[in-house]
């Protein structure tokens, strides 16, 4: 049998939910046709997604037709919740991406189908909803706006000069008049599997209409895998779920070899290795999991999302920025603070993104938007029975260092500081966060030179100005310990000292998170949308007129992207469409921002 394993991907409201149901329907594998609405459906299992009709958490079921098992990845469409998105997107053989036929391309419909093609993932578009009301033909608009290469799967007319203008070879055939319905048919499916060709199938997940069409398409034109256990085993976690006694579940995607119950595996996270026992897997009714399944995995305690199991490497980067916006979160009784903290370390399980950081007496997360955190109330409310306050969610920012600085410090009992340990470090522009020596390794036990990496790491999250430090090299330069005295935690003690007296030498420098935009909007509302992004310190190109419409480019701080997004309805008379996504980091103009430090050390003067 073989394998094909298919992400579903869509604006909100797009329908992909309700493609899932209709399927599984299709397929055979439920005898009952659920909705969104009635909140019945096979991939909204939380109750919280069912009240709010909306998909928070990746859902996996599967199906089979033919001789291939279709395994089916049901992604949230919000855009807060991204990171489920990108998690999928790293397991895919291909996808499906979902657009309605009545609200048209959307802007989160651009972003998805942006990273779709970047990542070479190959692709099915289904426009959905052809029987609603307002429905219309959209192929003009996905060639425009999504891909240039798309064409009518429905229409075979014209398909071979179609594939003819893809690729050479077959473009000599055609002249040739050598080709046929079934050479076009295997030349379809080629060109679609590197993502050169983008069918499109219009139809409607309420009434099933193309459904059949879709599946057929996938099993035809999607690349599946062969099931068989050679190799040594590589596989990627992608979700975490929780058991009926709190015990963790990994849903792995399995590139080769197998893995059984009671296996002993390693896994990795970067280079940690890591080792654990399976108590169960579960892979559509089977109890041995094979290359190209993704399988139900128990018994691993420390397991993560985006760890590999079996051999290290191999997954793709991450392909959407991390969130650039936080809020503390407080409880309503202060006496469950330490249980807040323990339930919001079980999700950040599930959502590695939300990042959990504590602060003194403040427990903040990172969020992509406003209706995360209104879901993550609800989590913690239901979940764990704890209600929440949220502080204002304000935008995080980061340091960069401006020059270069040196410390070092040494064991001065007249100073008062009984660390058994001298530590010198050089801090300098860098790309990303380096840790490097100019001290022979075996100048320390082994020891004390992790404790002192690992002390650089985790105090570059707070800055001079309280903000993670970005693009630091960090350089161990002296280093001396007094055996049998010294232990790690005099390293890790003196360590933080050291390099923040280095980076008050070298200075830092706040930078702001900044997207890049494209908008669309009517040429009489051009002067007021200019003003309000004026207002917002976006940063505009020249406006492109077209048609009828003009069409911006620019850049917009982080945190102003909501506030844009509000007002540009009334500023466009609802006709504008803003897409944006994250650019880089630009230097705050101004005061920096400040956020409250754990370290007491002088900051630098405005």
């Amino acid at each position: 049998m073989k394998t094909l394993n298919i992400g579903i991907l869509a604006h909100v409201d797009a329908g992909k939910t309700s493609l899932t149901e209709r399927l599984l329907f299709e397929a055979g594998a439920i005898d009952h046709l659920g909705s969104v609405d009635g909140g019945d459906t096979q991939t909204d299992s939380l109750d919280l997604e069912r009240r709010r009709g909306i998909t928070i958490r990746s859902a996996v079921v599967s199906f089979v037709t033919g001789d291939t098992r279709i395994t089916l990845i049901d992604t949230p469409g919000h855009s807060d919740f991204i990171a489920e998105v990108e998690r999928a997107l790293r397991v895919l053989d291909g996808a499906v991406l979902v657009v309605s036929a009545v609200e048209g391309v959307q802007a989160q419909t651009r972003v998805l189908m942006r990273t779709l093609r970047r990542l070479g993932i190959p692709t099915l578009i289904f426009v959905n909803k052809i029987d609603r009301m307002g429905a219309r033909d959209l192929l003009d608009d996905v060639r425009a706006k999504l891909a240039p290469r798309a064409f009518a799967l429905g229409a075979p007319e014209g398909l071979a000069e179609f594939l003819a203008d893809g690729d050479d070879a077959f473009l000599q055939s055609y002249v040739d008049n050598r080709v046929d319905a079934a050479v076009c048919r295997v030349e379809l499916a080629r060109q679609v599997a590197r993502a050169a060709a983008h069918p499109v199938l219009s139809g409607s997940a309420i009434t099933g209409a193309s459904v059949g069409d879709l599946v057929t398409a996938m099993a035809e034109l999607l690349p599946a895998t062969e099931r068989t256990g050679d190799g040594p085993l590589s596989a990627t976690v992608f979700k975490i779920d929780r058991g009926r006694a709190g015990e963790k579940i990994a849903y792995a995607r399995l590139h080769s070899g197998s893995l059984a119950v009671r296996q002993r595996i390693l896994f990795y996270r970067g280079e940690t290795e890591l080792t654990g026992r399976v108590s169960a897997v579960e892979v559509a009714g089977d109890d041995v999991a094979l290359a190209g399944d993704v399988a139900r995995v128990r018994g691993l305690r420390d397991v993560r999302i985006g760890d590999r199991l079996g051999s290290p490497g191999g997954a793709r980067d991450g392909v959407f920025a991390p969130p650039s916006l936080e809020s503390v979160v407080r409880p309503v009784r202060p006496e469950q603070a330490a249980a807040l903290f323990t339930a919001l370390t079980r999700l950040s399980e599930e959502d590695p993104l939300i990042d959990v950081r504590r602060r003194g007496h403040d427990v903040s997360v990172r969020l992509y938007g406003e209706v995360q955190k209104e879901v993550l109330r609800s989590m913690l409310a239901e979940g764990a029975g704890i209600d929440v306050e949220f502080e204002p969610t304000r935008t995080l920012y980061v340091e960069k260092p401006v020059g270069r600085g040196e410390a070092v410090k040494e064991l001065d009992p007249e100073q008062r500081l009984y660390f058994f340990a001298t530590v010198g470090l050089r801090v300098e522009p860098g790309s990303g966060v380096t840790f490097g020596r100019s001290v022979e390794l075996g100048s320390l036990p082994l020891a004390f030179h992790k404790a002192i990496e690992e002390t650089v790491h985790g105090t570059l999250e707070q800055g001079l100005y309280g903000w993670e430090v970005l693009d630091c090299a960090v350089t161990l330069t002296h280093t001396a310990y007094f055996s049998p005295i010294s232990a790690a935690g005099d390293f890790r003690k003196m360590t933080p000292l050291v390099l923040r007296a280095a980076l008050r030498e070298a200075g830092t420098r706040v930078y702001e998170p900044v997207h890049r935009f494209e908008l669309e909007i009517p040429v009489n509302a051009v002067s007021a949308v200019l003003l309000k992004l004026a207002e917002l310190r976006a940063v505009p190109g020249e406006p492109v007129p077209g048609p009828a419409s003009c069409t911006l480019h620019g850049t917009i701080p982080a945190g102003h992207v909501d506030e844009f997004t509000q007002a540009l309805p009334a500023l466009s008379q609802g006709e504008g469409v803003f897409l944006s996504e994250f650019g880089d980091y630009r230097p705050y103009p101004g005061k920096p921002p400040r956020r409250q430090r754990l370290w007491a050390q002088a900051a630098p003067k405005q």
